[in-house]
Parts: structure tokens; C-alpha cells; sequence
């Protein structure tokens, strides 16, 4: 079936009905939503649009726009305006949810409170994380935060997104772009490899002589095959990847130097994209709810491993065989929406299904795809069964691959954000 902004909302839950914005009043049971992103949006509008008023909810959020990870390489790439990966909030405010545009910065699981950046905090019945991914500090030697306006990691979109298209299109004649790789796991697997598609699409249009170097931990990536065939086909001698096995996992960066070395070997860069270990958003390792760098879920409903009045979504959680993915997220936030709403005014919960698919761009309408299925079990979100593009498909059926992923985009942002 092609996806397109119509049948993805019909494949997940019907469509949006607008109602009159919510009378908060004490009487009701009270959900607050920690981030806006694929899984918080997506259950706070679902939570309100189920429950018709029975339950008040409240979604806090820092940005009033929003800007998707997914799709920003196509930015990179040229395929997309930064305009159109941008979301506000007003539509959901419309539909019954009580948008505050604040930093969560702590939660006391005991009050059952959220303590805000602007002052006060918020109290709620159950709580539902959704904050995305934070960064390990020294998991890149020489690389910090302080350090991404130098060495952008763009893998939150905004204006991470935009530094990184300047510097390329910036780089000299021949010049290098060199990107340090996660580890897993990480938002988005194949999303540094698609990022190499689209930097390579704008350099072969514009810096033919340029290098692509990849500094890679792992010793494989999700869609290698597609990949790797696909830089053969469209830019032939312009990428190269160094693995572990020739120091990919032995790689320190210096920021003013401008220099990446890799087992001891300095590479000088015109362009270095650090894309540094991950975890958890910092507001889960506040409400003490991680296992590490991740925060642990039952799949059955999404809820904290710790705390079972907390709900957890998207990037910062464990989730056994799911990729971490915008679909992900979306699909979590649907099975969390149902059980809180069931356990907060009683109705009917139906056992956890779950879905994903990660489309990846390589150049212009040469689309591949990857996802599964998965259920819940009492161990972990489990993978039932799967698929994945063929290297070697026509160009016809990799186009329609691409206008499918345009159609999942429009769907799922309408899906997200009304």
C-alpha cells in the first residue's frame, strides 16, 4: 500500500476531530506529556481526543516550533526547505490539549509533580516521558557540547541542521567532510548513512573533488547493502568508511585544529559531523528512572519498569527489538495513549501491537525502506516479522520506495500534531 497523508492516519487510529479547547478542572484525572515529538504530541492529542474531555492533559514543550529529525537529511540533500520540517502547536491546542512551552526540569515521583523552568510545576497522574535523546559527554575524545558549533552533530534538527548545510556548502574546492558514526544504539540506525547520501547529492552537484570520510565504531550499519551499492552507482570514489578493524573505534577530535585522529592517523577536516554516543533525555536520569543510558518499559503498555506511574516513549526508552525511529515513537505514543487512558477512566485496553518502518533517501528518487512488526512480551517489545528494500530493484519501484516516504511524512506529522 503507498502511504500518503490520508491512509497513514487511517492505518493508526482515525482521523482528528476538532473540539473546543479544555476546561481544566480538579475533578478530572490529570496526564502531563514531557516533549512534543513523535511520541509526546502523538499521545497527548490521542489522549485527549479518546477520552472527550475525561481527562486533562497538559503537554510540555520548550520549542513553539518544532522541527522533525526525520527528513532533515533530505535538507542537506536539497530535497526539502527547512520551513517544511518546522510544527507548531496550535492545532493541538485546539483539540483539548494544554500546550506550555516550558522547560521540564525536574519530577518528584513521590508529589507527583513537574517542576518547571519558568517556576511552579505541575502535578499529574500519570506521567508520560517523551523527551528524546541527550548526548554521552567524552564518548568522543576532544568532542563536548561546547564543542558542536564547530563540530555540529545535527541529530536534533533545527539549527544544528542549518550550521551543518553552511559548512558544506562553505567547504573549498576538494575539500573533506568527515563524520564520526554512534555507536549503537542510537536514534534513527540509518540515519547517519542517509546523511552521507544527501552531504554526497550536494557535493557532487557542487564540490565534485570533495572526500566523504566515515569514522564508523560499528562494524556494520542498518541497510549496508542498499547503501554501499547506491555510493557505488551515484558517487563512485567519493566516500570512503573506516571500520574498527582499521581504528574506527580508536578516534579522538580537536575542535580547533579541525583535526580527527583515528588510531593515530590525523585527518585534516573541512567539514568533521561528530554524531556522538547517546541516551535518554536528562529529565528520564532526573526522575531516576534509567537502567544506564536508557529508561526500561514494560512493551505492554509503555509504563517505567520503576515507577508505574510514569509512561516512557520514543528514543530515551528500552525497547527491545524496535528500532528508535519517529515511527517508533508514534506507534508507542498509541499504545501508551490506551492504557492510561484505560487505567485513569476505565476503558477497554487491547494488547500492544507495534510497527516501524525507516525510509532512507540515497539520491533523487532512489528510495529503500526497512521495518517489521513487533508485539509485546513480558521481556521486551518482540520482533514478529520483518522487511527490507532489495539491492539491485528497478528505478521505477525505488521512486515509488521515495514518494511513499513523502506520503508517511505528511501522514505522521498530521498524525502528531493535528
Amino acid at each position: 500500500m503507498t502511504l500518503n497523508r490520508r491512509t497513514f492516519i487511517a492505518t493508526g487510529v482515525a482521523t482528528a476531530t476538532m473540539a473546543a479547547p479544555m476546561v481544566r478542572a480538579s475533578g478530572k484525572p490529570r496526564v502531563v506529556v514531557v516533549g512534543g515529538g513523535a511520541g509526546g504530541a502523538t499521545a497527548a492529542r490521542y489522549i485527549a481526543k479518546d477520552s472527550k474531555g475525561e481527562i486533562d492533559v497538559t503537554l510540555i514543550e520548550p520549542s513553539r516550533q518544532y522541527y522533525t529529525c526525520f527528513f532533515s537529511n533530505l535538507y542537506l540533500g536539497g530535497f526539502r526547505e527547512m520551513q517544511s520540517l518546522g510544527h507548531s502547536y496550535g492545532a493541538l491546542a485546539s483539540q483539548g490539549v494544554n500546550v506550555v512551552h516550558d522547560w521540564a526540569v525536574g519530577i518528584d515521583r513521590d508529589a507527583k509533580t513537574v517542576a518547571l523552568a519558568g517556576g511552579g510545576s505541575v502535578s499529574y497522574d500519570r506521567l508520560i516521558l517523551s523527551p528524546g535523546i541527550d548526548f554521552i559527554e567524552g564518548a568522543v575524545p576532544g568532542w563536548s557540547v561546547a564543542s558542536q558549533n564547530k563540530m555540529p552533530h545535527a541529530y536534533k534538527a533545527g539549527s544544528q541542521t542549518e550550521l551543518l548545510r553552511a559548512q558544506i556548502e562553505a567547504m573549498p574546492e576538494g575539500g573533506t567532510y568527515v563524520m564520526v558514526a554512534p555507536p549503537n544504539p542510537y536514534r534513527c540506525p540509518p540515519g547517519p548513512y542517509e546523511r552521507i547520501s544527501m552531504v554526497a547529492h550536494t557535493l557532487k552537484a557542487t564540490n565534485p573533488t570533495a572526500k566523504i570520510i566515515i569514522v564508523d565504531p560499528k562494524d556494520k550499519f542498518s541497510k549496508q547493502a542498499l547503501f554501499e551499492e547506491g555510493w557505488g552507482k551515484h558517487y563512485s570514489g567519493m566516500i570512503e568508511r573506516i571500520g574498527p578493524d582499521f581504528g574506527g573505534d580508536k578516534v579522538s577530535v580537536n575542535a580547533d585544529e579541525m583535526t580527527v585522529d583515528v588510531d593515530g592517523e590525523v585527518i585534516k577536516a573541512d567539514v568533521c559531523n561528530v554524531i556522538p554516543a547517546m541516551k535518554a533525555g536528562r529529565i528520564c536520569e532526573m526522575a531516576s528512572i534509567t537502567d544506564g543510558n536508557w529508561a526500561p518499559v514494560s512493551g505492554h503498555t509503555m509504563q517505567s519498569r520503576i515507577d508505574e506511574n510514569i509512561h516512557v516513549l520514543g528514543d530515551a526508552c528500552a525497547q527491545g527489538d524496535m528500532p528508535k525511529s519517529g515511527f517508533s515513537a508514534n506507534s508507542q505514543a498509541k499504545v501508551a495513549a490506551m492504557a492510561v487512558r484505560g487505567a485513569l477512566t476505565g476503558s477497554k485496553v487491547f494488547p500492544a501491537k507495534f510497527s516501524n518502518t525507516c525510509w532512507s533517501l540515497i539520491d533523487s528518487d532512489d528510495g529503500i525502506k526497512v521495518g517489521a512488526t513487533y508485539e509485546a512480551t513480558d521481556e521486551k517489545i518482540a520482533k514478529v516479522d520483518g522487511f527490507i528494500s532489495a539491492t539491485g530493484e528497478d528505478a521505477a519501484l525505488r521512486k515509488a520506495t521515495y514518494e511513499e516516504s513523502v506520503g508517511w511524512y505528511a501522514g505522521i506529522t498530521a498524525d502528531m500534531f493535528g
